[in-house]
């Protein structure tokens, strides 16, 4: 991949995380962007980091006392775990904020 188009899936990827979150209340759930990381701040305390990983192609995700690390797939048009279990970036933060304040978020 070159740094161009996966600079664009990116930030197609971010601006996707902060629609998503733009409807929800901000006791509930907060997104802090700060460069190139999202934290979402969850009203139990909790946290959710979102950031990218340029020398990997990756965006890397953590909530819910997990790691992913997920990499374009042009196949799918997705950006899924690289360990192989289908895990889809969208998918997980919708379950993560799902389990953590009961909203679901739609992508």
């Amino acid at each position: 991949m070159d740094p161009s188009r996966y600079h664009v899936l990116v930030e197609q990827a971010y601006r996707k995380i902060g629609d998503a979150f733009e409807n929800v209340d901000g006791e509930d759930a907060d997104i802090e962007p700060r460069g190139d990381v999202l934290t979402i701040r969850y009203r139990d305390g909790s946290r959710a980091v979102i950031n990218t990983q340029s020398p990997t192609w990756q965006i890397w995700f953590a909530g819910g006392g997990r790691g992913w690390h997920f990499s374009w797939d042009e196949a799918s048009g997705r950006w899924l775990d690289d360990k192989g279990a289908g895990d889809e970036l969208f998918a997980v933060l919708a379950r993560i904020t799902k389990e953590t304040t009961g909203i679901e978020l739609k992508f």
